[in-house]
């Protein structure tokens, strides 16, 4: 039998010695940031995304381990633990495997067979199941379990009884439901119909039928939420015939006198017991399936949602709009400070919306305003009308983006914005959290929680337990990459750092508070409750500008220090080099002394010596700053504006499984389909080909006003 080391080496590609650093990392506590990131020559550097599925598998893989001994276990204290079983339970490769083996052994509550072995039936179900060629007629067999007392008053009644135990042994027969369930998926079909007269957004499942294994994850969530709410109802067909001749097959001995009796007998096991429990099972299979693809797509948005480019150092306003409440503002600083606050109604009539341009514009040339945010909520579209006027009033220099509010009136409403910003209302902090979204989408978007940020699909189907685990997983990878400057990140971004905590992250920030700023990494462990091993998790991820070593400013971990100076004297170089920015084609020179010789003499592997290199070329470097940065705009397009045939560039606000949204900059986004995407390439899902955040060009196909909806082609608009 395979180790669990050995089957996770073989599923995910990698070399046995590999896997087996990495299981032996996880158990030291170690987190997957800080493997991904440092210890490279122990994994043969896995990214994040391996090591996070490795971490998971092997969580399963132990608990199926687990399981195996508890059933084995129980079936022992039964005493019918024998070698094959055991085998069996050993090799089965999944829980439901498992489950199956144990089912006959499993207490189950009382059944009809239960009451015919109660009556004395049971000898006489062995008898007829065995089908010898010398077993007798069943009605003659019968007639010598007649009992009145027992509640057997006929031949009949006996058979009866018979018949259900052998039904049940035939239902918890593990290689039929193992042979069922392969056929069922093969070969059954889902389907759905309208519970009620009554139009709803479930029309299209109204009359509904689609293959088990041709189905899409979106449709399967989206029927199990019409079937929840009562508008559908839902069931999986089989051919039954095809299902009865596999079933006989299994268990039926043809020629003998209890041949038809078996037969009838698997007929009931197959409708009453069968068939029921492994469509429970597929249906619980096929939203299993969907829920981890819907997580892994969630993941998938969410991770270039973090690491879209920030807006630095720009004065920002942000503009949380409304109807009734007005239109909330607030304008911060490059650093994210508050500078001033305000309510405007520029819905509330013309009077009233010049008024707001003026106020507006006096804000604009007070603070020096560059840009601003525009939630894209409700009155978002008036809000970007006005604030084009404004633009022209001001005469250039200011541009604005339109940003997803997402989760923002969750924050607002928190505990955490009441204590970051506890002079102003709700309303008010939610203006602040859309300016600052366009500043550093990552450090803002941390304080939320990932469900509210509204870059998914029935989240709220989803197992929560589950869900939270993958977003945590990418907010923490995105966090960790990108690096968190010690001195000024709040506790919502440094809990996300690895090996720090809320209480950790908290305890940060009031030694900074109490003591001023950290002026080396070494201060950290100054920290109360922040430990050695908390430490050299966090360290690496840290960054202390206002340190008097440019190394305690870069991703190279204070392990590695050493083997960084040492790196810099081979190399001719020295740190104040490094803080100027000056180490020429330090790339060439490692290349042209060999990258294994200078590893060697600096006592660390290839693949730190190369992270260290990189780092001392870009010290402070943020990842995100090499990307693309965001369509900022100074103009408005309605939806009447849109004729089919115009190309537009966007921004791809969510990626799903049928296609992906685009904001052309009107206040409705565009779906581009799946089929129009790429151009001669077929794509098995919308993320092969675009991430959330990308810049791209599309055309307008079709504009439908009256519903509010636009088709965009990404690969006619090449």
């Amino acid at each position: 039998m395979e180790t669990i080391i050995q089957i996770l080496a073989r599923e995910l590609e990698q070399t046995e010695q590999h896997v087996e650093n990495v299981v032996a990392l996880l158990d030291e506590g170690n987190t997957i940031p800080f493997i991904a990131r440092y210890r490279k020559e122990l994994h043969g550097s896995m990214d994040d995304t391996a090591l996070r599925t490795l971490e998971e598998r092997l969580q399963y893989l132990r608990n199926l381990e687990k399981r195996r001994e508890e059933v084995k276990g129980a079936i022992e204290s039964q005493g019918k633990l024998t070698e094959e079983l055991s085998a069996a339970i050993d090799n089965a490769a999944t829980l439901a495997e498992v489950e199956d083996l144990y089912r006959p052994y499993k207490q189950k509550r009382r059944t009809r067979a239960t009451a015919a072995r109660e009556k004395g039936l049971e000898p006489l179900a062995a008898l007829l199941y065995a089908q010898k060629p010398d077993c007798p007629d069943p009605l003659e067999a019968a007639a010598g379990y007649v009992d009145p007392e027992k509640g057997v008053e006929t031949a009949e009644d006996a058979l009866q009884g018979a018949g259900d135990i052998i039904a049940e042994d035939i239902s918890d027969d593990a290689a039929v439901r193992k042979a069922l369930r392969a056929f069922m998926q093969r070969r059954s079909e889902l389907t759905a119909s309208a519970a009620k007269e009554e139009d709803s957004v479930y029309r299209l499942y109204y009359d509904f039928r689609q293959s088990v294994n041709r189905l899409q994850g979106h449709q399967v969530l989206a029927i199990n939420r019409g079937e929840r709410e009562e508008f559908l109802k839902v069931g999986v067909e089989t051919n039954r015939d095809e299902a009865l001749i596999l079933l006989r097959r299994a268990v039926v001995r043809p020629g003998t006198r209890a041949t038809e009796f078996i037969k009838a007998a698997a007929e009931d096991a197959y409708d009453r017991l069968l068939y029921p429990s492994l469509e429970r099972d597929i249906r619980s299979a096929l939203t299993d399936e969907a829920s981890e693809g819907a997580i892994h797509n969630f993941a998938l948005n969410l991770r270039p949602l973090l690491m879209q480019p920030p807006v630095k150092g720009h004065v920002t306003m942000g503009l949380d709009p409304g109807y009734r409440m007005g239109c909330k503002v607030a304008v911060v600083d490059g650093t994210g400070k508050v500078l001033d606050t305000t309510v405007v109604y520029p819905t509330h009539g013309e009077r009233k919306k010049a008024e707001c341009i003026q106020i507006l514009a006096g804000l604009i040339r007070r603070h020096g305003v560059t840009h601003i945010a525009i939630g894209n909520g409700t009155a978002s579209r008036e809000t970007e009308q006005m604030t084009v006027e404004l633009l022209r009033q001001v005469g250039g220099g200011v541009s604005y983006m339109i940003v997803s509010e997402a989760g923002a009136s969750v924050y607002s409403a928190s505990k955490l914005a009441s204590e970051e910003f506890p002079e102003y209302d709700v309303n008010l902090r939610s203006a602040v959290s859309i300016a600052r979204r366009l500043q550093d989408p990552l450090a803002e978007l941390v304080k939320i929680d990932p469900k509210a940020i509204g870059v998914g699909q029935y989240q709220h189907d989803m197992p929560a337990k589950r869900l939270d685990e993958a977003l945590g997983g990418v907010v923490e990878d995105c966090v960790n990459s990108v690096g968190v400057d010690v001195n000024t990140a709040s506790p919502s971004l440094l809990q996300r750092v690895s090996g720090l905590n809320a209480a950790t992250a908290k305890n940060v920030v009031k030694y900074r508070e109490e003591n001023g700023a950290f002026t080396s990494r070494k201060q950290i462990l100054k920290v109360p409750k922040l430990g050695p091993k908390a430490f050299e998790q966090c360290a690496g991820f840290l960054r202390v500008p206002e340190s008097g070593t440019a190394l305690d400013n870069t991703a190279v971990h204070p392990e590695s220090y050493r083997a960084a100076e040492r790196l810099l004297e081979l190399t001719g170089h020295t740190l104040a080099e490094v803080s100027a920015g000056k180490l020429g084609d330090l790339d060439g020179q490692i290349r042209a002394a060999g990258a294994e010789n200078l590893a060697e003499q600096c006592g660390v592997g290839v693949p730190t010596l190369l992270d260290v290199a990189k780092e001392l070329q870009k010290p402070g470097r943020d990842p995100r700053d090499e990307l693309p940065p965001p369509l900022l705009r100074t103009d408005v397009l309605e939806i009447k504006d849109l004729q089919p045939g115009m190309v537009l560039t966007g921004t791809v606000r969510n990626v799903i499984d049928f296609g992906v949204f685009v904001d052309i900059g009107v206040h409705q986004d565009g779906l581009v389909h799946i089929s129009q995407i790429s151009k001669g390439k077929f794509l098995k899902h919308p993320s092969e080909a675009v991430a959330v955040g990308d810049i791209v060009k599309v055309k307008v196909l079709e504009v439908d006003e009256k519903k509010k909806r636009i088709s965009l082609s990404m690969k006619q608009a090449v």
